[in-house]
Formats: structure tokens, C-alpha cells, sequence
């Protein structure tokens, strides 16, 4: 009886099948090419143990390369900031110093303020005699000229010290944008606060010396207007 097509093919591939399966299972496990005995399952292994050994060099590698970028992280970090501004900073603080320091006649100290309104701008030194009030009315518009002078100067060297301080502030801000690790950024942020307590110190400066000379202004006016009171009653007293 003739099978159909169909059935035949599959009948066909059935049989190859079961020909090749018993092929593989007779096989030997072992076989020799000219005299080299070759082992499939044995050099598969091997494959598979160098591929293992492969992977955890790879594996080591790459921690070697995480830990090598850390050190280098924190190389960065640790490195300082290669500007420094703290000796200029120093220096303008110094000069508004000496400038303060050269106040004229009445100093910037308690006791020396206190002794010479005790005899310039009260009590006896508005009621000696008319030498003793002129020579006294004297000193007094001595040392508001003095005082404004004073703070004229203080002024003088507080705008001098802008220019530079535009300078340090744009070399500073430059190195903070370009720092290279934590470090250098807050040292960078340090001198800028630096640069901003300089500044106040400035201010502070010019302040108390326009306030001193306001002060030693109002003082002699209120002088004055005691002058006036004791010659008035002098005069009167005389007639």
C-alpha cells in the first residue's frame, strides 16, 4: 500500500531522528586524533572554569578602577586652593587701622575723651576766665576740624581699598568655579568671608569717624551755647 506525502515525510524524519540519537548514545566518551586522547565533557569544563576565572579578574579590575577614581576623588578633595588674598585682606585692615590711629587731639580712648570734655566742653572750661573760655572755644573748633579731617582721611583710604577688593573678590570667585575638589571650593568661600568681614571693618571705620566728628561738632555747639548763657550772666551781673 502506497502511504500519502504527508505521511511519508514525517515516517522519514522519525527514523532520522531515532538514527542519530542512537549514533550519539553509542558514541565513546573518549577519542583519539592522531594519538591525542580528546575528552569532550572534560575540556568543556575547562572552558567553563577559565571563563569563571575570566569573569572574577574582570570583576577585580574593575574595583581596582572604582577604588583608584575614589583616591583620586579624594586627592582632589584634600588638594589646596592655590590663592591666597589673606596677606592683601590683612594689610587694608592695617591700613584703616593706622588711619584711625592717627586721630588728631582727642584719641580713640575712654579716658582720654572723658578728660577732655571734662576741660574743654563742661564745668570749668566754660566758666574761667574770658582767657581760659576763648583759649578753650579754640581747642574746641580745633578738634571738630580736627575730627572731620579725621574722617575725611578714613573715607580717603576706605574707597582707596574698593578697587582692590574688586579684584580679590573676582580672582576669588574664578577660583571657587575652577576649584577641583571640597576643599578648595570652601577654602575659596572662606576668603570670600574674609573679604566680606574687610569690608564691614571698612565700614565700621568710616562710620565711627564721621560719627566722632558729628559728635565733637554737636559738642562744641552746645559749648558755644553755654558760652553765650555765662557771658550773658556776667553781663548782667556787672550792671
Amino acid at each position: 500500500m502506497k502511504l500519502p506525502p504527508i505521511r511519508r515525510a514525517l515516517m522519514i524524519g522519525v527514523l532520522t531522528t531515532s538514527a542519530v540519537i542512537g549514533i550519539a548514545a553509542t558514541t565513546p566518551a573518549h577519542a583519539q586524533f592522531g594519538g591525542v586522547v580528546y575528552d569532550p565533557t572534560n575540556y568543556a569544563q575547562n572552558v567553563l572554569t577559565a571563563a569563571r576565572s575570566l569573569q572574577q579578574i574582570n570583576n577585580q579590575i574593575t574595583q581596582i578602577q572604582s577604588q583608584a577614581s575614589s583616591l583620586i576623588n579624594e586627592a582632589r578633595n584634600l588638594a589646596n586652593l592655590p590663592l591666597s588674598t589673606v596677606d592683601t585682606l590683612q594689610q587694608q585692615v592695617r591700613q584703616t587701622q593706622q588711619l584711625l590711629g592717627e586721630a588728631q587731639r582727642i584719641a580713640w580712648d575712654v579716658q582720654d575723651i572723658q578728660q577732655t570734655f571734662n576741660g574743654r566742653y563742661r564745668g570749668a572750661g566754660l566758666t574761667g576766665t574770658n582767657a581760659q573760655m576763648i583759649a578753650n572755644a579754640d581747642a574746641r573748633w580745633e578738634d571738630s576740624v580736627g575730627a572731620f579731617q579725621d574722617a575725611l582721611k578714613v573715607q580717603a583710604g576706605v574707597v582707596g581699598n574698593i578697587d582692590g577688593a574688586r579684584t580679590t573678590m573676582n580672582s576669588l570667585v574664578t577660583a571657587s568655579q575652577s576649584a577641583t575638589g571640597a576643599l578648595q571650593a570652601a577654602q575659596a568661600g572662606n576668603q570670600l568671608l574674609a573679604l566680606q568681614s574687610q569690608q564691614l571693618a571698612d565700614l565700621t571705620a568710616a562710620v565711627a569717624a564721621q560719627g566722632r566728628a558729628q559728635a565733637l561738632d554737636a559738642a562744641r555747639q552746645t559749648a558755644i551755647e553755654a558760652e553765650g548763657r555765662e557771658r550773658f550772666r556776667r553781663f548782667f551781673g556787672r550792671n
